[in-house]
């Protein structure tokens, strides 16, 4: 799993290491691995041109140091301090004996044009609110040079904790970050600014759960249900479908396919497409009588496409089983019906539906996603699954948010919400709790998207049959 710690995890645990070694060694092993993460990516260190933009803190003396270090491989080195009088002043000595220079920030956007690799180190972890308007000016230029722009840490005018962005920030190719990853490089849309990040050990004791957690495929493994020799399709659980209308059919078919692919050992399905399902997939359980007459499931996937029927999301959310609310039912479902269940509720709502919930604009969910999982969950007292780019995964307890990134953009595309209801239905069914299997759903999504897609255009459908494929590909 890897974690991400918030801001004051991480600087408790580095005053407990600095404590333990002598002045300056922490920032010396930051610098090294800095400095040869910029050397491979440079390829050829020797006659390069290097510009560091420096600020006044942590980050300017790791940047200054790892100059220092480049300057002294035979990289031409100038470092640009936008505040001089704070510059770090043992990175800055070291800088300039092994033979780097100094510019004023006025004027340097003509050193960055012609720059092989602009550094950034004007701000640290704890930035808020944006660039200032001469560290803006910085920032554009070496968006707009040729030059390879790496983070130190993280890009500066990002929200450390929140993954939020609020002003002007550095767009990097390469993020350096130390000790462990931060929430903002994991979510969107600080994540955007990161490009590919690296993480540099340099010795952190930590506590063994983070703020943020993002399972790997070893994570996601060890969750997928695996029948045993006994198991029959009741004891791997049954999970039943609500959704789809005349209007949606497509929706209750696209709901089924995911859960038919999903580890649960059989699906029933009621609601009004029957025969769309039934014509699509022979093996499913159907029903006209509602979920109360339909069979014994272990879950209950209830709201995609189901128009106006809000009898039935009503009749699944006074189950005793795990219910996932997805689509329609998120704005047919009464609060206080989901907030009083005591069976496990996954919420499964992208941007404009968590904001409709919340009754705010769009705009503010999208710009502090974190924030909006977790005021969703304690709100509604439930599992909430929000939708997007990078999907986060919020408990009503609190705990460790989990963040899933194995997505494409392509999957920004009718239906494919659906099937994603289906399987983490499916897996809600054959046993794992809501956030896993909310989290799981994600990861495997994801994946069948990537390899749906494979750089083009796919629908929901060709999503749907590719998440075998993730599946064996995970436990591979």
């Amino acid at each position: 799993m890897r974690s991400a710690y918030s801001v004051e995890t991480v600087r408790a645990a580095e005053r407990a290491l600095m404590a333990r070694l002598p002045e300056g060694a922490l920032m010396q092993r930051a610098a090294a691995g800095l400095a040869a993460a910029c050397a491979e990516l440079l390829g050829r260190v020797y006659g390069s041109r290097v510009v560091l933009l420096v600020g006044s803190g942590d980050n300017g003396g790791d940047a200054l140091y790892a100059g220092a270090r480049l300057a002294r491989r035979g990289a031409g080195v100038t470092a640009v301090l936008l505040s001089p009088e704070r510059a770090h002043a043992g990175g800055l000595g070291a800088l300039r004996r092994a033979g780097g220079t100094v510019a004023p920030a006025g004027g340097a956007e003509e050193l960055i044009g012609s720059a092989d690799l602009v550094m950034d180190g004007i701000v640290g972890i704890g930035g808020k609110g944006g660039l200032r308007p001469a560290a803006e000016a910085l920032a554009g230029a070496a968006r707009h040079s040729r030059a390879a722009v790496v983070a130190v840490d993280l890009p500066s005018g990002i929200e450390a904790d929140s993954g939020e962005v609020r002003g002007a920030a550095i767009r990097a190719d390469l993020t350096i970050t130390f000790g462990t990853y931060k929430p903002g490089l994991l979510i969107d849309p600080a994540r955007e600014y990161a490009g590919v990040v690296r993480l540099v050990d340099i010795g952190l004791e930590l506590p063994a759960e983070g703020e943020l957690q993002s399972p790997q495929h070893a994570d996601v493994a060890r969750l997928l249900p695996v029948p045993a020799a006994e198991s029959d399709k009741y004891r791997r659980g049954v999970v039943g479908i609500a959704a789809g209308s005349a209007r949606y059919p497509g929706a209750a078919v696209l709901a089924v396919s995911g859960a038919l692919r999903g580890g649960a050992g059989a699906v029933r399905y009621v609601g009004p497409a029957k025969e769309a399902v039934i014509a699509r997939f022979p093996e499913t359980l159907v029903s006209d009588q509602g979920p109360a007459k339909a069979g014994r499931v272990q879950a209950w996937v209830v709201g995609p496409g189901a128009g106006d029927d809000a009898a039935t999301v009503a009749e699944v959310l006074a189950t005793d089983v795990p219910v996932l609310l997805d689509a329609d039912g998120l704005r047919l479902a009464a609060r206080d019906a989901v907030r009083g269940r005591t069976a496990p509720t996954l919420m499964t709502p992208h941007a404009g539906e968590a904001a409709a919930l919340l009754g705010v604009r769009r705009e503010e969910v999208e710009s502090a996603r974190l924030a909006a999982v977790r005021e969703l969950a304690a709100v509604y007292r439930a599992t909430v699954l929000l939708k997007g780019s990078t999907t986060l995964v919020a408990d009503a307890a609190g705990g460790a948010v989990r963040v899933n990134a194995t997505g494409t953009s392509w999957l920004a595309t009718a239906g494919s919400g659906d099937v994603l209801s289906g399987l983490a239905g499916s897996l809600l069914a054959a046993g794992l709790s809501a956030r896993d299997a909310g989290s799981t759903a994600a990861y495997l999504h994801g994946l069948a998207g990537r390899f749906a897609s494979n750089g083009a255009p796919a629908a929901a459908h060709d999503v749907a049959s590719q998440l075998p494929e993730a599946w064996r590909d995970v436990r591979a």
